[in-house]
């Protein structure tokens, strides 16, 4: 297998984990654009009004609630990743990606609760914000199901210690 071949194989072998990674990722990026960018882009994301003035205030609040969800939704991008076997195993990745395949689902299925737990943002931010965890749980789903037999033993892990991020043999630097 040429080196090419190695850096490709990985979308071969899970693409619904590696979409997964790239949709949280995506919302990681997004909540880093509402600290970023400030009032108009909580709004647009639908953070709410009392979210939105207090960043056009200059208050650190809405930047300390975000950050923390940005760095979550960052690191299971990264489980994702290491699931669909770009990058190493991470440890407790089969209790990892449950859990969030779990809790994509549950938020996007858990619509009236989550409603009422959390008034003041309109009815297209709820429906809007439940399908798109759903969607991305749904991804999650698949791409678990698919990886399920490989998550069972370490020993069938190709991305072990020896091997480079993308789970293909480290090379020498040297020619021979």
């Amino acid at each position: 297998m040429n080196r090419t071949d190695a850096v490709a194989a990985p979308w071969r072998r899970n693409p619904a984990l590696i979409a997964a990674g790239a949709l949280s990722a995506l919302a990681a990026f997004a909540h880093l654009g509402c600290i970023v960018f400030g009032a108009p882009w909580y709004r647009a994301l639908g953070a709410g009004e009392g979210m939105a003035r207090a960043a056009e205030a200059g208050d650190p609040t809405p930047a300390l609630i975000t950050l923390p969800i940005a760095a979550v939704l960052a690191l299971w991008s990264l489980y994702a990743f290491s699931g669909a076997g770009l990058v190493r195993r991470l440890p407790l990745l089969r209790t990892a990606l449950c859990a969030i395949t779990a809790v994509y689902l549950l938020r996007g299925l858990a619509l009236p609760p989550v409603m009422a737990e959390f008034p003041g943002r309109s009815a297209a931010f709820w429906w809007w914000s439940s399908g798109i965890c759903l969607g991305i749980g749904l991804v999650h789903l698949v791409g678990l199901i698919r990886t399920w037999p490989r998550l069972r033993s370490r020993k069938a892990w190709v991305g072990g210690a020896d091997r480079g991020l993308t789970g293909a043999p480290a090379r020498s630097l040297r020619r021979e």
